[in-house]
């Protein structure tokens, strides 16, 4: 609708399969066209181009990994992280999702780093792969870190973990977070709000939300959390569609977005 083509997933292309055939999304003017000419007894000739290119080499995804050392003696091995996801859908270039998530949680850090900050717990900053194919860089690095979704068997790095914090709901401002029904850090986060109310972030709500990395984290048992945003036009125009682009990112709300993601890794690592 309204020139916006929005794209999914739609099971894997196995290319040794005989009966595999190339599929085509049409603007609904021209599907319409299509449908009257044919109505009308018309024969209808349609043109098509379609360029695949199959990559061989290496086809594995890969997660960004950085880290800020803790400098607490018995904490330091201890650690609170950030993150967004790296990867896209290829109708536009991913700016709202998730580009603009990134770019927010990399800011957060360039903030402490430029601060001198020095976290007694470590702070560690991941940009993700593999999340709109179904969490799989999260979901993997949990498994290697923290434990196995599957048997839920946990490694000796689940205990020294002290919290998660995404942000993947496009380029709007935060308002608050939630709390995945975790409620006995509601006091805390409310802390955390605090400064911040005069920018409008002030929600605290032990409602759930889904759909993206922090859920790895939570489905283990460890303390994931998603912020809530303004929602901008991120559900509605930009999110999966071709006008995922930079000029719907609003720079002011990333911002915003950065120095509260710097509060909440700072306090979380320094309590």
């Amino acid at each position: 609708d309204h020139g916006v083509l929005r794209v999914g997933s739609h099971g894997p292309y196995q290319v040794e399969e005989e009966e595999t055939y190339p599929a085509f999304v049409m603007a609904k003017e021209h599907y319409g066209r299509i449908l009257r000419l044919m109505d009308r007894k018309i024969q209808v000739t349609l043109e098509l181009n379609l360029e695949t290119k199959f990559h061989d080499d290496d086809t594995k995804a890969y997660n960004v990994i950085a880290e800020i050392p803790g400098t607490d003696p018995q904490l330091k091995d201890e650690v609170v992280m950030l993150g967004g996801h790296l990867d896209s859908w290829h109708s536009g270039t991913g700016a709202t999702d998730n580009a603009s998530g990134c770019a927010a949680m990399m800011e957060a850090v360039r903030i402490l780093q430029s601060i001198g900050v020095k976290p007694r717990r470590t702070i560690r900053i991941a940009l993700w792969s593999g999340e709109e194919q179904g969490l799989l860089g999260s979901v993997n690095y949990v498994k290697n870190h923290f434990a196995d979704l599957m048997t839920m068997q946990l490694k000796e790095e689940h205990e020294k973990f002290s919290g998660y914090f995404n942000m993947d709901n496009g380029t709007g401002k935060i308002r608050g977070i939630y709390l995945q029904g975790n409620e006995a850090v509601r006091p805390i986060f409310e802390a955390y709000l605090k400064p911040f109310h005069y920018l409008d972030a002030t929600t605290v709500t032990t409602s759930n939300t889904g759909g993206t990395d922090h859920l790895s984290f939570h489905s283990a048992g460890l303390p994931g959390f998603q912020f809530i945003q303004d929602p901008i036009e991120y559900r509605t125009r930009t999110h999966h569609t071709n006008v995922d682009v930079s000029e719907y990112v609003v720079e002011d709300d990333l911002k915003q977005a950065a120095v509260i993601i710097a509060t909440f890794v700072y306090h979380t690592a320094m309590r």
